[in-house]
């Protein structure tokens, strides 16, 4: 791969380990990886202009339902909580197939990238109608974002007194069976990698305890990551109190569910004993703040955590439950509710991109992405501040506060994905054209 440059940017806000801020700067990248940074730098490849621009780490999504990009505002699940809108769209994904996961596994890439994400993880944990991870796997590889898909699943169906349609669970043994499968066929654990895969029960209301011990057993056996949902909204709590005896975070500790190697999306009630637990431990949060508005969940101890030591980083959580995969979107969202909990001072806009930058890299232990430093993978996002959204800023790094929410250039292993707001990759148009026709045809087959 040859060498290219970013010349002459606004500010280059780098979320190293000195959280360093450049002006007038240059980034050269060589062979998908950041070659130097600095001022009057040279190369012999392409040169992309970045005056009027500021210059970050790609954000990176570390909760995701992609498949629900087919499911966005659906009747009948807009306004409930968590567990009535799982009832609602259950049978609705039933009807899922290969091409439903892959077409908005595109879909749901796209919109990500659009919003300056680099790399996602995503959560897949129904499989219905001969679909596999591998189809999400294939989007993502046309798409052309760094992807941490995780093989999730389901075994408790509601004749078992669980959550799902018994048509949407699988027996425990064909779970663990085809976690193998797709560690062996798609993980790749080396440095810059751009596929790694996890293990991903999907909550403790959908899964029983065997499945969740032998998943963290096999994970670690593998060395691969562990996540699953946890302490979502207060009927969470109330159903583990009442099914297991305790809290989500004992009962986490107890399956072998913390740790460096795990990280739990939402954790919305977790209390002050579980904080300094995940502290402790390593444990890592994915933080989802629109969904969490969407269904009423509450709003996360984001301020606690971070002041405890915990490792959090953002997700946009299923487009069903927060109706867009904007990410930079979420960013704000996470600052503006910390200070509606905290007050003004709460959460300062550089934090909370750090949080979607590097501190989402810490809770993928993907200490190769996230910040823009020499040696670092060139996964890179330009803003340009040049337009009505950032007219009259007098902080332009302050992109949260007063700066576009879409991304004007992107790259992922120095390669470019997002050129002038447009995706590169695939024929976004044609790909919208279907998504459409697959939602109208659940929708007509829903009677909603």
């Amino acid at each position: 791969m040859t060498g290219f440059l970013i010349r002459n940017a606004n500010i280059i806000l780098t979320m190293d380990d000195e959280r360093r801020q450049f002006s007038g700067a240059d980034i050269l990248i060589r062979d998908g990886v950041i070659a130097n940074i600095g001022h009057d730098l040279e190369t012999t490849g392409e040169i992309h202009d970045a005056k009027g621009c500021v210059v970050t780490p790609g954000l990176i999504n570390t909760h995701h339902h992609l498949y629900q990009s087919l499911t966005k505002a659906v009747p009948g699940g807009q306004d409930a909580l968590l567990f009535g809108w799982l009832q609602t769209l259950y049978p609705i994904w039933s009807r899922f197939g290969p091409e439903e996961m892959f077409i908005s596994a595109q879909i749901g890439l796209a919109e990500l990238a659009m919003s300056g994400c680099t790399l996602s993880s995503d959560h897949l944990y129904l499989f219905p109608n001969g679909a596999r991870l591998d189809d999400t796997i294939a989007a993502a590889q046309e798409i052309g974002l760094r992807f941490h898909p995780t093989r999730g699943a389901m075994s408790i169906g509601e004749s078992d007194g669980g959550l799902p349609p018994d048509s949407l669970v699988e027996f425990e043994a064909a779970i663990l069976e085809d976690s193998i499968r797709v560690i062996d066929a798609f993980h790749d654990a080396s440095e810059g990698s751009m596929l790694r895969v996890g293990l991903a029960p999907c909550s403790p209301f959908s899964v029983g305890r065997d499945l969740m011990r032998d998943a963290a057993l096999l994970a670690r056996d593998k060395q691969v990551m562990l996540h699953t949902h946890l302490a979502e909204n207060d009927e969470d709590i109330a159903y583990s109190e009442h099914k297991f005896g305790c809290r989500p975070g004992q009962y986490a500790e107890d399956l072998g569910w913390t740790g460096p190697d795990v990280w739990h999306a939402h954790c919305v009630k977790l209390d002050g004993k579980e904080i300094d637990l995940f502290a402790r431990s390593g444990t890592g949060v994915a933080h989802c703040p629109c969904s969490n508005c969407r269904l009423g969940s509450g709003i996360a101890p984001v301020r606690q955590m971070r002041d405890a030591g915990v490792n959090v980083g953002l997700g946009v959580d299923g487009s069903a439950s927060n109706d867009c995969g904007n990410l930079f979107s979420e960013a704000r969202q996470s600052m503006l509710l910390q200070r509606v909990a905290n007050g003004a001072d709460a959460m300062s806009a550089r934090e909370a991109l750090e949080i979607a930058t590097r501190g989402g890299a810490d809770v993928l232990n993907r200490p190769d992405c996230g910040r823009l430093a020499v040696g670092k993978r060139a996964d890179i996002a330009i803003w340009d501040v040049s337009g009505v959204e950032s007219a009259g800023s007098w902080d332009p790094a302050a992109l949260l506060l007063a700066g576009p929410t879409k991304v004007k250039h992107l790259f992922v292993e120095g390669r470019q994905v997002v050129r002038d707001g447009h995706l590169t990759t695939i024929d976004l148009p044609r790909v919208i054209e279907r998504q459409n026709k697959l939602a109208l045809s659940l929708r007509e087959h829903s009677g909603l």
